[in-house]
């Protein structure tokens, strides 16, 4: 029954009071003073001043109530009686009550806005003490249990759930988990509505980054503004982008230093490899020169020759390949003729042609190419050896060039099978090779990759364009030499 009783209490005794107050001047200026009735109501709007400001509206009516009473029954003739028929004790009661009416609205509205600037200072000063906090965060775990207990601290929050919508995991913290049910967690994230318990004083508020939902946040115990709240969540939502840009950044980082291990012991074991095929070369070259060799010998030695020069091949590619890879492709650029490095790739396949006619459509006053020779040639020799694999013995080839604005255009054609337009989208593609060829044509599927690698590094272009059943055409373009842009 006492502690029912408690808010009345609170609420009746400043009422008493402010007439208390009201009694005890008039008790002074009626017993022990003589003063004049302006005295007198002067002191009395003071009081009723003082009371409104001090305790409120109801407290300044009670005390302008009083105020008149005492007024009119203790200093206004006739003294003794209560009579409010007289116009100066209705303008001392609209007076009073006025000045309570206005003073407590006053104090009211400056006590409301010194508490709402409180508010925000505490408020701002805890966010920038949380952003301090996320921004060095030491993530040690799931960096949405990190976030999760920061904001439960600094907020001095009773209790928390955060829902990473991107792991689809409800992390809390605090002393007590709220109320809130994880489906509502998930609603709010889905929907980005906010929502409010009175009965719990619980807060669930989505949170975005970039118009995209990231998850959510429910919070209880804390008077916290709901700018503030956002405030959180936008922190909440930068520091998770933040830890997943870390994260892709580690793994791309681990990634390339993979990769870059793999290209560099790739190229250590193909030059290793390479190293013993020099010397049997030229002992199978000297060998088939010995014209008093068993035709046998002479046909198995034929054999050794020329797996020795596709595994010289393959060798090379591999060392090409991880160069590429490993990001040490260096070029030596400068003004040189197409024709004349095409040509010299021609020369190249010698006896690789098996009596196939090359046709030369490369005009003489073709315009010098800014490239380095050795890898465009490069590049024409994959084209070359690969329309050879590919094409029936006999057919013949084509090697075209012709100028444009800014660069030069090459292409090779062939009368082969052609390529279906499933393939010619990964026919560049590393390791690719057809369906119907990779058994029955030898090959890595590293040739073209190198190919395109390298004409990239121009700043070129290279692609295919084939029908099946009507050949293929591969092309690339590398730009003109700064004197043939000027002229």
């Amino acid at each position: 029954m006492k502690i029912k009783l408690l808010p009345h209490l609170r609420r009746t005794i400043p009422l008493l009071a402010a007439v208390g107050i009201i009694g005890a001047i008039t008790f002074v200026y009626y017993r022990l003073l003589s003063v004049n009735i302006v005295t007198v109501a002067l002191t009395f709007l003071l009081a009723v001043l003082t009371i409104s400001t001090r305790w409120g509206l109801m407290e300044g009516l009670a005390a302008s109530l009083a105020s008149v009473f005492c007024l009119d029954f203790f200093f206004i003739p006739p003294i003794g009686s209560v009579t409010i028929a007289d116009p100066q004790d209705w303008v001392a009661l609209s007076a009073f009550v006025v000045t309570a009416v206005i003073v407590s609205h006053l104090s009211a509205s400056a006590r409301r806005q010194a508490l709402e600037s409180t508010q925000r200072q505490y408020e701002v000063e805890r966010l920038y003490t949380l952003s301090r906090n996320l921004l060095l965060l030491e993530i040690h775990g799931p960096v949405g249990q990190e976030i999760a207990n920061q904001i439960a601290q600094v907020f001095e929050l009773s209790g928390l759930s955060f829902y990473d919508r991107v792991s689809d995991h409800i992390h809390r913290a605090g002393p007590r988990d709220i109320p809130v049910e994880p489906g509502k967690l998930r609603d709010t994230a889905l929907q980005g509505t906010v929502f409010h318990d009175i009965v719990t004083k619980t807060t669930v508020i989505p949170i975005s980054l970039g118009g995209q939902s990231v998850g959510s946040l429910g919070i209880q115990g804390a008077q916290v503004s709901e700018t503030a709240l956002h405030a959180i969540g936008n922190l909440t939502a930068i520091t998770l982008e933040r830890a997943h840009a870390q994260d892709v950044a580690t793994r791309a980082e681990a990634a390339r230093q993979s990769e870059e291990l793999k290209s560099t012991m790739l190229d250590a074991l193909a030059h290793e490899f390479k190293t013993p095929l020099t010397p049997i070369k030229a002992a199978v070259t000297s060998m088939l020169s010995d014209g008093s060799l068993n035709p046998t010998y002479q046909e198995l030695l034929g054999i050794v020759d020329e797996e020795t020069d596709r595994l010289n091949m393959m060798l090379t590619e591999a060392i090409q390949m991880s160069r590429i890879e490993a990001g040490q492709l260096q070029l030596h650029r400068s003004p040189q003729s197409l024709r004349k490095i095409a040509l010299g790739q021609i020369e190249r396949l010698g006896e690789s042609l098996e009596g196939r006619t090359v046709c030369v459509e490369i005009p003489n006053n073709l315009p010098r190419v800014s490239v380095d020779a050795e890898y465009i040639g490069t590049v024409i020799w994959q084209l070359l050896s690969n329309a050879l694999k590919y094409t029936p013995p006999g057919s013949p080839l084509t090697l075209r060039a012709s100028p444009g604005e800014t660069e030069v255009i090459m292409s090779v054609e062939d009368c082969g099978p052609g390529i279906s337009p499933q393939e010619q989208r990964k026919v560049f593609d590393r390791f690719f090779r057809g369906k119907e060829q990779r058994e029955r044509i030898p090959g890595t599927g590293m040739g073209l990759t190198i190919a395109r690698e390298i004409v990239r590094a121009h700043h070129g272009r290279i692609w295919v364009e084939s029908e099946p059943g009507k050949g293929a055409k591969f092309s690339f373009s590398v730009p003109h030499a700064p004197r043939e842009i000027s002229l």
